[in-house]
């Protein structure tokens, strides 16, 4: 008689398997802090209120730089945080939005790069890291996200459009392996 086999694991535990993975796929060196501050973020998010501040990103950005201390800390954390996961799970869905990936990119950069600064914080290598490599972990993310069935099929054109915002190597890899033939003065917006 078969008996099923069923895996019990903690979300931490099954996230950490799919982002060890998606780094070896994308090829991208990370701490191991770093990753595994992405396993908590993902785990995180499963758990996560809908209490959130509903004020555009960059509005949250200026008033997280106005405070100060712990919850200038926090507002930074957050909104790297929900940058990170929004440009890796929900690209997709930013299709024809006011805003695109690359604002979330750039915001979501800008907020780790401003806590990686703070000299107390002992995550200020893992932020200094995400924000350094941002499109490298949207990458990860992106990548999860299609392992868990989370995101859409990639439209050809939305995925090249992502690739000229962000000049994102998985998304150019993925075009390559399309048949689109990629070269540099695309992203420059220069006609060859």
């Amino acid at each position: 008689m078969d008996e099923a086999v069923l895996r019990r694991e903690s979300a931490i535990e099954y996230f950490k398997e799919l982002v060890e993975g998606a780094l070896v796929r994308q090829r991208i060196a990370a701490g191991e802090l770093t990753a595994f501050y992405v396993v908590h973020l993902l785990a995180g998010f499963l758990h996560r209120s809908a209490e959130e501040d509903e004020a555009p990103l960059a509005f949250q950005l200026a008033r997280a730089l106005e405070s100060g201390g712990i919850q200038q800390r926090a507002g930074l954390k957050q909104i790297g945080d929900l940058s990170l996961f929004i440009s890796g799970f929900f690209s997709d869905s930013l299709r024809r939005k006011l805003v695109d990936v690359d604002y979330y990119v750039s915001i979501g950069g800008f907020a780790y790069n401003a806590l990686s600064r703070c000299e107390t914080a002992a995550f200020s290598p893992v932020f200094a890291e995400l924000s350094e490599k941002f499109v490298d972990f949207v990458d990860v993310l992106s990548d999860v996200s299609e392992r868990t069935s989370c995101a859409s099929n990639l439209d050809l054109l939305r995925l090249y459009e992502k690739w000229l915002k962000t000049g994102s190597p998985r998304s150019g890899q993925l075009l390559v392996e399309r048949g689109v033939v990629l070269t540099t003065s695309a992203q420059t917006g220069r006609i060859q």
